[in-house]
């Protein structure tokens, strides 16, 4: 428990702040949203590459159980819609609940407070992976657009460009100058706390119901999904660090974004946003548990 606490009540606590901004404030989260997608999380991404200590293969493993199991998924959803027999809007926006863990908002946040700057790293390694599948595959499942289409949206992000770049400064021991490696890190490191204010705030403009579609969603999201995770990386390998950042990356409730792609390529946003909720307020009854059993891998 001891572990636990400082770990998750940071979190909840700045998510509860921004719960009462966005009942008692006239913020813009759009405003927000765009300052932390174009500006602060690629600084994140940049500096976490620029100064990481952990290997290449270390990482190449992360990406790899990340596509795994974001296939399994995918599998284990069609078997269910075919079961089921769901419409074609359900089990598109289905897809888009289960394959997408909030691993920006709360899991670089969740696992910075509880793995500390070696797992933030690799929390950043999955959430490279796991955003090449929201803006790069899964717009070509849900539209039926062709991949090259849907990879030519993640190159218009700035976050694979702050991937390269961090890299490059990475392989090619690059200093930079005049101290704007510090500048970077500060950049960086506002991204999490502004993350979780933005996430605390769509919280207060949306209603809590849990019916069939949301009971599915956060099983498949927040139990099944993690012990896939733990399959995946015990097949592939990781390390113990690895792993506990592989579960608990995959133990996230829905992700933000899943909105903006069903809104932009198919499947019902109103059944999508009543899901983020959720899993989302589920997930701190859940993540205490995941995060307790990683900790004795």
């Amino acid at each position: 428990m001891t572990v636990l606490l400082p770990a998750i009540i940071p979190v909840a606590f700045i998510i509860f702040i921004g719960f009462i901004a966005g009942k008692t404030l006239k913020l813009q989260q759009q405003t927000l949203s765009q300052l932390t997608v174009y500006i602060l999380a690629p600084a994140l991404v940049a500096d976490s590459l620029y100064t990481t200590t952990m290997s290449a293969e270390s990482a190449a493993k992360l990406l790899l159980g990340v596509f795994i199991i974001a296939a399994v998924l995918y599998l284990l959803v069609l078997g269910v819609s075919y079961w089921l027999n769901l419409s074609s809007l359900i089990r598109k926006s289905l897809i888009a609940t289960t394959l997408h863990p909030n691993n920006g908002n709360m899991g670089l946040s969740l696992v910075d407070f509880a793995l500390g700057s070696g797992g933030l790293d690799r929390a950043i390694i999955y959430m490279i992976g796991s955003s090449i599948l929201l803006f790069g595959i899964t717009p070509a499942i849900l539209a039926g657009s062709s991949l090259k289409h849907s990879l030519g949206v993640v190159f218009k992000l700035p976050l694979i460009w702050a991937m390269i770049a961090g890299l490059s400064l990475r392989v090619l021991q690059i200093k930079l100058p005049f101290n704007l490696g510090e500048g970077l890190h500060l950049l960086g490191v506002a991204a999490i706390p502004i993350a979780l204010l933005i996430l605390g705030m769509q919280l207060a403009d949306t209603k809590f119901k849990v019916r069939e579609f949301e009971f599915a969603s956060l099983n498949l999201r927040l139990i099944i999904a993690p012990l896939i995770a733990f399959v995946t990386g015990k097949l592939i390998n990781l390390e113990t660090l690895d792993l506990q950042v592989l579960i608990l990356q995959s133990s996230m409730p829905t992700a933000v974004n899943t909105l903006v792609l069903v809104t932009e390529f198919g499947g019902d946003p109103p059944l999508v946003a009543r899901t983020i909720v959720v899993t989302t307020l589920l997930s701190f009854l859940t993540l205490p548990m995941v995060l307790w059993l990683s900790t004795k891998l």
